[in-house]
């Protein structure tokens, strides 16, 4: 076995990076075809000198790779070697993409990770030894199933608008990730053979988790302007059995646009009319250029809402925790978290609450925005300049990605294929839509680790765009 603490060639790393190469250490040592048991995440993470936090986000990300899973009360298990394939070889597109992005080498023009930029995790950790020292070895509490109080109460407060758009700590549920939030939430809203209307482009790890739950999923594209077209949303809601409708808070992602106010108005108006729930996601709320814009919760009817988020986007991976925020199904959700039983850390979420108790997570907002700004000017100026016979892309108005789509008919798999070779991952634009739309774009990135030659980059991405391009 590999011993040591966690030391990685790259002093830009974030800690769970390093963890996540340690572990493929572990797994591609044992030559026999037998499953492996991995060390516990106690034991990783005394061994290593990090967070349980930080190694239960390692492991899953491999989990999703599918080279380890998880055994209830007994712990991860590696997959044998004989029955992992190379990267890149396999036929589900999605898992091809995020094995490549994890290789050693790749630039990945894929990701879409804000905090990248300007992470929040030694403020966050040294917060979390501060508290340590007022709390030395608290066990975790099993009387809070939903997470931290402290940390509720903050969250609570901070969506609060107004006397009508109020929430309180007995209204938000944190979970370990945003998948396993979300899987809670399907569950108790009994989406499985229920319909139900999403955006569209959508992000794949909740299109993936409808599609899982044998969910019906409408896919309703967004204009040209960003806005939802008002008249086919009334259709299928008159003629639909829909269910629930998600949203974005401001800022779409993957297509980084936003909705005009008069467009938002009318799609409340339609939604109140016919009593629809409504699913707000709020993983990029805080991430618009201009933060003061309307939200859709602004002009929802509260009791008719649910809103979701992580804090991963803003913070970073040492903060991977999802949470929603819910007025009502309170028995249920409450239920259905004590089942679950996520293993937090209550330090941790303590700490993530004092950052946003003194104003900490606000002034990093104001320079992520800004750097993720001029980030996104920095790439799209490259962008027109060498691909604008090539590519058609939406400005984005927050996040970290840039929605693109080539002006000529190509094969986007196989532009996908070809930067691979040359060590460079984009994300194709079917993986954000279960119906076959967006089959000619692409998401690109806009923060990356390294300083690469962008120029160049793009001048393989063009080079791939027109060796594919259909007849």
């Amino acid at each position: 076995m590999v011993g040591g603490t966690v030391k990685g060639p790259r002093e830009t790393d974030f800690a769970y990076q390093a963890v996540y190469r340690y572990l493929t250490s572990l797994i591609e040592e044992p030559a026999s075809d037998s499953r492996v048991r991995l060390p516990s995440l106690r034991q990783l993470a005394d061994r290593l000198s990090v967070s349980i936090s930080t190694i239960q986000y390692a492991y899953s990300l491999l989990e999703k790779e599918g080279r380890v899973y998880s055994v209830a009360k007994s712990g991860y298990y590696a997959l044998p070697v004989s029955s992992i394939t190379v990267p890149g070889s396999g036929h589900d597109l999605l898992e091809t993409v995020y094995v490549n992005a994890r290789r050693p080498g790749m630039l990945v023009l894929s990701a879409d990770e804000p905090a990248l930029l300007q992470p929040l995790d030694r403020p966050l950790l040294l917060l979390e030894r501060e508290l340590l020292r007022q709390y030395p070895r608290q066990p975790q509490s099993s009387s809070q199933p939903c997470g931290e109080l402290e940390l509720r109460a903050a969250l609570a407060a901070r969506y609060t608008s107004s006397p009508l758009r109020c929430w309180h700590a007995d209204d938000v549920y944190i979970g370990a990730d945003l998948r396993g939030v979300l899987e809670i939430l399907i569950a108790v809203l009994g989406l499985k053979d229920a319909t139900v209307v999403v955006e569209s482009p959508c992000d794949w790890v909740i299109l993936r988790l409808l599609q899982a739950a044998d969910v019906e999923v409408i896919e309703l594209p967004l204009q040209a302007c960003g806005g939802l077209d008002v008249e086919r949303l009334r259709e299928l809601l008159e003629t639909r059995p829909v269910r629930l409708v998600m949203l974005s808070s401001s800022v779409n992602m993957p297509r980084g646009s936003l909705a005009p106010d008069d467009n938002r108005h009318l799609v409340a108006q339609l939604l109140a009319q016919h009593g629809s729930w409504v699913l707000e996601n709020d993983c990029y709320g805080e991430l618009g250029f201009e933060p003061d814009g309307l939200r859709f919760r602004d002009v929802l009817d509260p009791d008719r809402l649910i809103v979701f988020s992580t804090f991963e986007k803003v913070i970073g991976p040492e903060a991977p925790y999802g949470y929603l925020l819910s007025r009502h199904l309170r028995v249920e959700l409450q239920r259905q978290f004590l089942l679950r039983s996520f293993r937090l850390s209550p330090i941790r979420q303590k700490a993530i609450a004092r950052l946003y108790g003194n104003g900490r997570i606000d002034h990093h907002l104001q320079v992520l925005r800004r750097l993720l700004k001029d980030r996104k000017v920095q790439m799209t100026q490259l962008l027109q300049e060498r691909l604008g016979d090539a590519l058609q892309f939406v400005d984005p108005q927050g996040g970290a990605t840039i929605w693109a789509r080539s002006l000529r008919q190509v094969d986007v798999h196989r532009v996908f294929q070809r930067l691979l070779k040359h060590q460079v991952v984009i994300a194709p634009g079917e993986l954000f839509s279960l119906q076959g739309l967006h089959s000619q774009h692409l998401r690109l990135s806009h923060t990356f680790g390294g300083d690469p030659d962008l120029a160049a980059v793009l001048g393989l991405l063009g080079d791939a765009l027109r060796l594919e391009a259909i007849d």
